[in-house]
């Protein structure tokens, strides 16, 4: 068989996945095709879809001339950068190796994939490339319907409205209290920690997955666990007012509030798992509850040593803590972790094993389509998945995020 040139276009942020819950990467016509319309439906103005339907327009002229070709489109990330090429380099890896083109032409839509040139040149040869542009309108005054647009979009409107918002609220809130501006600092500290450790990603996906209805049994639980989150914020009020009252630091103040509370908060998850995890018995999907599981370990290990630290900080009535003891119940987390963590694996695999899931797809969070399970090995921990090439490899069960339609594994670093 002739080697192919590849039409090779690049949805670097993966709106395919975002906006259509289309997989990558797309190979071949058809494909491509599938994934432009389901594009255009879910978001007409995308300019990604226009891109994939001037690769096959170009593939079909190419093979008109008799040349052997195939279109393939590889996805990234939403969060674009490091996450987003090594995406993009692993499907381009795949499709070469399979493949085996002579080289591509690659067709972008010019939204930063020009980046992605010097990894794609790295793997084949570019023989050229076209940028697809939209055609609008030039006139200052569409300008502003474009940033109005844009404004829908929550990713900007979180940039450009939430974030202002948010440093005017907390500065406020300093200067209502009398608290200064050091805790702004601090919140503002810790919300950049969690963005560089994308852990606002993940509470941000834990929040999403809590859907309210009434038409389940478990919005009481959701009631209920609401109620106690109120009554936590209004006991941390009052010790605040009472701290403040004693005439305390500051920081001996933020320590007796956090631990006034946080074994309220506490209990308030521990009624959301209840909720979600009858949720996902009645929903069938009952390797959903060794996620719930994991939280609510999680919750209360990291509920005890946050608890006892803030007693070592405050230490203003009996029993005293000591930093030793702090360090004690690290450890002791430490160890109850890694047990719970054991144990939560091994029923975890149980339940796989149980739930038959040989000849499910097998996707990662970011959308990329990686085979199908054609085997579980319980004793090694491991999936047995087969790629589109015939090709097999496993992966550590700990990896499945979600078993529903098709099993979704978390994406590595």
């Amino acid at each position: 068989m002739k080697k192919p040139i590849l039409v090779l276009c690049v949805d670097r942020d993966n709106d395919l996945f975002e906006k259509a819950k289309v997989t990558g990467p797309l190979i071949g016509r058809e494909r491509n095709l599938e994934g432009a319309t389901a594009l255009s439906l879910a978001d007409p103005e995308d300019p990604d879809s226009n891109a994939i339907f001037y690769a096959v327009k170009l593939l079909d002229q190419m093979r008109k001339e008799g040349n052997a070709a195939e279109v393939v489109t590889l996805t990234g990330d939403k969060n674009l950068g490091y996450k987003a090429d090594r995406n993009v380099s692993s499907q381009l890896d795949r499709v070469v190796e399979e493949l085996n083109p002579t080289s591509c032409i690659l067709v972008s839509d010019g939204a930063s994939d020009e980046e992605l040139v010097p990894i794609i040149k790295s793997r084949i040869k570019i023989d050229s490339s076209k940028i697809v542009y939209i055609k609008q309108a030039q006139e200052l005054e569409k300008t502003y319907f474009v940033i109005l647009e844009k404004l829908k979009d929550p990713y900007f409107a979180r940039i450009i409205i939430g974030i202002p918002a948010v440093l005017i609220l907390l500065f406020s809130l300093a200067s209502y209290f009398k608290l200064g501006f050091e805790p702004v600092g601090i919140i503002i500290g810790l919300f950049l920690l969690f963005r560089i450790s994308n852990m606002d990603d993940a509470i941000s996906s834990v929040i999403r997955d809590f859907r309210f209805s009434f038409e389940r049994s478990t919005w009481i639980s959701y009631l209920g666990a609401l109620s106690i989150f109120c009554i936590g914020l209004l006991v941390g009020y009052q010790t605040f007012q009472n701290s403040r009252a004693l005439d305390l630091s500051g920081d001996k103040i933020v320590a007796m509030v956090i631990g006034s509370v946080i074994w309220i908060f506490f209990v308030g998850a521990i009624l959301l798992m209840i909720g979600k995890s009858i949720d996902a018995v009645l929903e069938k999907k009952r390797y959903s509850i060794t996620r719930y599981m994991t939280y609510t370990v999680a919750a209360f290990l990291a509920t005890l040593v946050v608890y006892v630290g803030c007693m070592w900080i405050a230490n203003t009535s009996q029993p005293y803590v000591d930093f030793g003891m702090f360090l004690g119940t690290i450890a002791i987390a430490l160890v109850l972790g890694y047990f719970a963590s054991w144990t939560i694996d091994w029923y975890r695999r149980q339940v796989l094993v149980e739930m038959k899931i040989e000849g499910k797809e097998v996707i990662s969070e970011n959308g990329t389509y990686l085979g199908k399970v054609v085997g579980v090995d319980a004793r090694k921990g491991k999936l047995i998945i087969q790629t589109i090439f015939d090709k097999k490899f496993m992966m550590p069960i700990s990896s499945v995020n979600s078993v529903e339609e098709s099993v979704v594994l978390k994406a590595t670093e």
